[in-house]
This record gives structure tokens, C-alpha cells and sequence, in this order.
């Protein structure tokens, strides 16, 4: 897991709301078996947790740019 570039922002920012919140769906499952990973000692990249952190955080902010918006 990296950080997102402009374009791949960009790219989310196309996406539909529905699309996102499949996304944000999946990205937070992906967070959960990295936690059990992490609390089981199996997790080799600990970075991985905060990048996903971050992702989240950028889906939801998208999300709710798009509610004020109308």
C-alpha cells in the first residue's frame, strides 16, 4: 500500500459514491486483518496500518465533501 498520487485522488474523485463506499468497505476489511495481523505478530510491514489510515480517511473525506455539496 502506497501513498496516493494527484491522479489516483483524482481518479477517486470520479468515482460514484456508491463505488467509493465499496471501496471504503473493502479498504476498512483490509484494515481489520491487518490489526488481527499486527495483535498475532504476523504483520511484517507495520507501515502498511497508517497508509491504510490514510486512505480511509481520504475516502471519507470525499464522501463528505460530496454531502455538503448537495
Amino acid at each position: 500500500m502506497k501513498h496516493l498520487k494527484s491522479s489516483e485522488l483524482r481518479e477517486l474523485r470520479e468515482l460514484t459514491s456508491s463505488e467509493l463506499e465499496a471501496k471504503l468497505a473493502a479498504t476498512k476489511e483490509e484494515m481489520f486483518n491487518l490489526r488481527f495481523q499486527l495483535v498475532t505478530g504476523h504483520l511484517e510491514d507495520h507501515a502498511t496500518v497508517s497508509k491504510l489510515r490514510r486512505r480511509i480517511a481520504q475516502l471519507f473525506t470525499i464522501l463528505a465533501e460530496r454531502r455538503l455539496a448537495g
